[in-house]
């Protein structure tokens, strides 16, 4: 049964970085990545919420802000 565990995990990994490579792709981070990322390299802030997050992630693909950006039109 080891080598059944080993392909779910192989799976779950493979799933995991579709999703992921497809969130980028669409200017959509991983929320729990990026709380990692807060937490070990910048204990001292809060991170933002999911909410806030996905706010932050729209406004820099669509340029909102005078941020560069994605138009498609």
């Amino acid at each position: 049964m080891g080598s059944a565990d080993t392909l779910r995990e192989r799976w779950a990994t493979l799933t995991r970085c579709v999703c992921d490579g497809a969130r980028l792709m669409v200017g959509q981070g991983n929320y729990d990545t990026y709380v990692a990322h807060i937490r070990k390299t910048h204990p001292d802030q809060q991170p933002m919420t999911p909410t806030e997050f996905f706010r932050e992630r729209q406004n820099a693909r669509f340029g909102v802000g005078g941020r560069g950006g994605f138009r498609c039109c």
